[in-house]
């Protein structure tokens, strides 16, 4: 038989077949040791995909044993209070994922008896499940022959095709590339094949298995221009006593981590004084220089001693642990 190369989607059937078992074996033999790559257990699995949203597979890795090893099941999830979730979650960022997954654990106990729904359809109507994460859960546990696309698969699509595609387009290509009888297995393939192989900038297309089904081979150029980070300072007071960390508690009524606790921020730097520790911090689109001095807060100011044995247990914003890491109190 002649395998014919080229635009994977315009090459044939037959192509398509090679292309599917091609990727599925490079997966078996070359993937990751990720512990969500361990077993088909969908509150594991759903734990790792929200909490791979925006996130670097490093950062996740600690966090989701740490988290497991608290809530290791999802009616222990369930019955927990949001500030427990919240404050293992501390660190990690998108805090919104943590209250979402809470109260779909919650949801799941309460309405399905502690059964996941196995279905991408079913699984949409969950607090905070959306179409990737109901495709991720029910093709990786469920056997569900339905396609994912994330950023990395888009990527790896659109290099394929040779051109930028989006919206639905993506989907429906993802869906006519799928492996009916391993979409599990073929949906992390996509995906780890654009997490390790098909890279943003510097592809290593001599090592891609599917490269010759590949019209592209490289970069795909986008019309639109990357977007500028924009640089702040901001400044905050460490005051420590007694075994004990001067904390304030963001607002419930916030739109960014409400609730959380955080260190005073300082409006006015003082001329001369410099500050006792300076670091970077970065959230979006936006770069922080973040100075910290050493003071003691005003008899008068809002916020509270917390001792320091019990910082651990409390939701933090990033920066705030962060810094008390930094502090040596944490």
């Amino acid at each position: 038989m002649t395998l014919e190369h080229g635009n994977v989607m315009t090459a044939g059937p037959d192509a398509r077949r090679h292309f599917k078992r091609s990727l599925l074996h490079w997966y078996r033999r070359n993937r990751r040791d990720l512990p969500w790559h361990r077993d088909q257990d969908p509150y594991r699995i759903w734990l790792s995909e929200v909490m791979l949203q925006q996130t670097r597979v490093a950062a996740v890795t600690e966090y989701y044993g740490r988290f497991l090893k608290k809530f290791p099941s999802l009616e222990k999830l369930a019955s927990a209070r949001e500030v427990s979730v919240l404050a293992l979650w501390s660190g990690l960022g998108y805090y919104r994922r943590a209250r979402m997954l809470h109260q779909a654990a919650r949801v799941v106990v309460r309405e399905h008896a502690g059964k996941f729904p196995n279905t991408a359809e079913q699984l949409r109507h969950l607090p905070g499940i959306g179409r990737y994460t109901a495709a991720a859960i029910a093709s990786i546990a469920f056997n569900q022959p339905v396609a994912v696309v994330d950023g990395n698969v888009e990527r790896v699509l659109q290099r394929l095709f040779g051109q930028i595609i989006d919206g639905e387009e993506l989907w429906s290509s993802a869906e006519a590339l799928l492996n009916q009888q391993h979409p599990g297995d073929h949906n992390q393939a996509m995906m780890e094949l654009g997490a390790t192989v098909c890279l943003p900038r510097q592809p290593l297309c001599l090592r891609c298995p599917v490269s010759a089904w590949c019209a592209t081979r490289g970069e795909v150029q986008s019309p639109g221009t990357p977007s500028r980070k924009t640089k702040r300072e901001i400044r905050y007071a460490l005051s420590s006593r007694n075994g004990s960390v001067f904390l304030v508690k963001r607002g419930k009524n916030v739109s960014l981590m409400p609730g959380f606790w955080e260190l005073p921020e300082i409006s006015v730097a003082t001329p001369r004084v410099k500050p006792w520790l300076t670091l970077r911090h970065s959230i979006t689109v936006t770069n922080y220089t973040v100075d910290v001095f050493r003071r003691q807060p005003s008899t008068n100011a809002d916020g509270t001693w917390v001792r320091s044995s019990r910082l651990a247990a409390l939701p933090l914003t990033g920066l705030a642990r962060k810094i008390l890491n930094a502090a040596g109190l944490i």
